[in-house]
């Protein structure tokens, strides 16, 4: 019942759902998806740490930055088949539709640079 809730937790925000599509072409770092979503850099970290605590999405560090990708083969079946209805139900929203030409804008910044300037550094 518990992984049924957090699931459900983590579906149930409109950011979070964009976070969540902005991930099924690859990676990203927390800077990227900031700068996608416009929000403050803690929300964001906010909202992806229910979608990892739900096992929709994993994470991994590298130097400072965090990374997020869609979870492979490991996570339960009830996550994996979350992050497949998500992304047949949102295919054609018009939000993720921007949302992806706004991250082809994003991809092609220089991800440090995107990130030091984030982080003020």
């Amino acid at each position: 019942m518990k992984d049924f809730l957090n699931i459900t937790k983590a579906l149930s925000d409109e950011n979070r759902l964009r976070m969540l599509m902005a991930l099924r072409d690859g990676e990203l770092c927390v800077c990227q998806i900031t700068e996608l979503t416009g929000l403050a850099m803690s929300t964001v970290s906010k909202h992806l740490s229910v979608l990892y605590q739900a096992g929709l999405v994993n994470a991994r560090k590298e130097g400072r930055w965090m990374y997020y990708s869609f979870p492979g083969k490991g996570p339960p079946a009830a996550a994996r088949e979350a992050v497949a209805w998500v992304r047949r139900s949102l295919a054609e929203s018009e939000r993720i539709a921007e949302d992806t030409k706004r991250l082809k804008k994003v991809l092609a910044m220089d991800v440090t640079e995107l990130c030091k300037r984030q982080c003020g550094n």
